[in-house]
């Protein structure tokens, strides 16, 4: 494949650019919690962590990767890392996978494939376990036409988890099919090589979900929940060819929804596409196959028959609710975009001056993607009434876990400007010996998925009566971290017998004494 000594440096610098240009104020000094990005200072491992306590091991590995750089680097550098990475990994990869011989049209690939909607709304959903397999996915797409260092280019998407190796299995299978017969005749066939390294990384996950004691049931309303959504003038299609389309309508950029720039993304992406398809690009089968996939996957659950198909689907075996998020599917067709108006550069411009005004076409027509979505990222501290209370439950040997009220998953907390954020209280007060149980139910509108962990879902039951007996519900601690005035009265009344063991506008933290009831496993009802 041809390539310039210089375009892995070069475009390396780009995505570095482009991703200070992009996170702004999350770079500052502390952590940035929004929506499912949630990073806390010294974490510790436990069963959670692991899968084995819960819902669905989601966050399994990222989260024991994260503990463990943490363990080595400060938590909030661990963070920024991580995410000027997606950036680095994502435009070094996409520009070296464009058959160009000269460097301009590789960053205008790279530069597209990192600024575009799909990535600002995958970034503000907080999603980067899935947008680090998306930054592999050009160095997959590599790996598996020329059969070397598969493995090595796998490995983002194995830390992302689940949802990254689905991504990943859709495009690296596509690619597989179409690989070089002498790629074919030298090495293990590679296809077979692709499918093992792919069971492979996937056993982090698999294995904790075939020990839990139960299977987990998907909620076949997150089908209707998290459906993709038109989020420009050009309804849901128009929305998911424009590489955005995601289901949460607050992780949009602002002024996202605006013509001017809804034409120009859609027409962007789709001259991208056309002239990938028009293109000599030896991989172009394998990749425009998992483009159409991908897309098809997520146009399924736009209609009323497809998402009852989903809804089918996820009855039948709980692990197909990561078809319910079908929007993030199309992200081998951002790939097959970015590739192609890395092609159309080379086909139509022929001046440095042009070449360089293309690379800054992806910005100009997604402007509000910068400086943290116009300042919706931000870094900030935990108070300290947060290290207090967990050098309290980690200093006490008496048995018993810990409960995080109110019991709804997402918080607006002061000291995080108002920023929606799942509740970081599950991996903060993580201790030996004790498990954090806080509610994984998730409101979008007037639905509600129901909750995918036994535990919550017994608590939940608990917390039904007017004297909720948390004790024998297996509590030593009870953590309030937010709520309304009603809501902190109520638990006031709760929890009247117990001692207020840190107390402040942040957070407080109740001990339960006395004997404390065994757990028992539960069935998820």
């Amino acid at each position: 494949m041809p390539h310039t000594t210089r375009a892995g440096p070069v475009s390396a610098l780009l995505g570095l650019v482009l991703g200070c240009l992009a996170l702004g104020p999350a770079l500052g000094w502390g952590f940035t919690l929004l929506h499912d990005m949630v990073f806390v200072p010294e974490p510790a491992f436990s069963a959670w962590t692991f899968g084995l306590a819960g819902g669905a091991a989601r966050v399994v590995p990222s989260d024991a990767v994260v503990t463990a750089l943490s363990a080595v680097l400060p938590g909030e550098l661990v963070q920024k890392l991580i995410l000027l990475g997606i950036f680095v990994l994502g435009c070094s990869g996409a520009a070296l996978l464009v058959p160009s011989d000269s460097l301009g049209p590789r960053l205008v690939a790279g530069a597209f494939y990192v600024w575009n909607p799909y990535v600002a709304e995958r970034l503000l959903m907080g999603q980067w376990a899935l947008l680090l397999g998306y930054a592999g996915l050009p160095w997959v797409v590599r790996a598996v036409w020329s059969g070397r260092r598969v493995a090595l280019a796998m490995l983002p998407a194995a830390v992302g988890g689940f949802a990254a190796m689905t991504v990943t299995a859709i495009t690296a299978t596509a690619i597989a099919t179409g690989a070089p017969k002498a790629v074919q005749v030298a090495r293990l066939p590679v296809f077979v090589r692709v499918a093992g390294l792919l069971a492979l990384f996937s056993l982090p996950w698999l294995i904790p979900t075939a020990q839990r004691p139960q299977s987990i049931d998907g909620d076949p309303v997150g089908v209707d929940a998290f459906a993709a959504r038109a989020d420009t003038p050009f309804g849901a299609v128009g929305s998911l060819l424009s590489l955005g389309g995601i289901w949460n309508a607050h992780a949009v950029p602002p002024g996202y929804d605006t013509l001017l720039g809804a034409v120009a993304r859609l027409v962007l992406t789709l001259a991208g596409v056309v002239f990938f398809l028009r293109g000599a690009v030896p991989y172009k089968k394998g990749l425009a196959v998992a483009g159409a996939v991908g897309l098809g996957i997520a146009l399924v659950g736009v209609s009323e028959p497809g998402r009852e198909a989903f809804k089918q689907l996820v009855g039948v075996w709980g692990g197909f609710a990561v078809f319910r998020d079908a929007q993030q599917f199309v992200a081998p067709l951002a790939l097959a975009a970015a590739l192609g108006l890395g092609l159309l550069t080379e086909a139509v411009a022929r001046h440095r001056v042009w070449v360089g005004a293309m690379v800054l076409v992806p910005v100009a027509v997604l402007p509000t993607m910068a400086w943290g979505a116009l300042g919706t990222l931000g870094s900030v501290s935990y108070p300290e009434s947060w290290t207090a209370a967990r050098e309290a439950i980690k200093g006490d040997p008496e048995p018993g876990d810990v409960l995080v009220l109110p019991f709804e998953a997402y918080r607006r907390f002061p000291w995080n400007g108002g920023r929606p954020v799942l509740d970081p209280a599950q991996r903060f007060f993580a201790v030996p010996g004790r498990r954090v149980v806080a509610n994984d139910a998730v409101r979008v509108g007037d639905m509600v998925v129901k909750s995918e962990d036994s535990r919550a879902l017994a608590v939940e039951h608990v917390l039904e009566g007017p004297s909720p007996d948390l004790r024998g519900a297996g509590f030593r601690y009870v953590i309030v971290d937010a709520g309304t005035g009603d809501e902190r009265r109520q638990f006031g009344v709760w929890l009247q017998s117990a001692r207020a063991v840190v107390d402040t506008g942040d957070l407080r933290l109740y001990r339960l004494d006395g004997p404390i009831a065994a757990v028992r496993p539960v069935q998820a009802r």
